[in-house]
C-alpha cells in the first residue's frame, strides 16, 4: 500500500514538473489580464475616497507622538 501511494505521489510530481511553459497566446492573455488589473488598481488607488484615506493615514503616522 505504501508503495502505491509513493508511486502515485511521484507520478503527480512528475506531471507537475513537466510543464514546458506557456504558449504565445497564453502570454498574450496573461499580459492583457495583468494590464487590465493594473488599470483597475490605478483607478481605485487614485479615486478621491481612497486618496483621502491614504492621506489621512500618512498624516496620522507622521504626526505620531513618541
Amino acid at each position: 500500500m505504501a508503495r502505491r501511494i509513493r508511486d502515485w505521489a511521484r507520478g503527480v510530481a512528475r506531471r507537475i514538473r513537466s510543464d514546458n511553459g506557456m504558449t504565445t497566446s497564453e502570454y498574450a492573455v496573461g499580459t492583457i489580464a495583468a494590464c487590465a488589473f493594473a488599470a483597475v488598481l490605478y483607478k481605485v488607488v487614485t479615486s478621491q475616497p481612497v486618496m483621502s484615506a491614504l492621506q489621512s493615514l500618512l498624516k496620522e503616522a507622521l504626526d505620531a507622538k513618541f
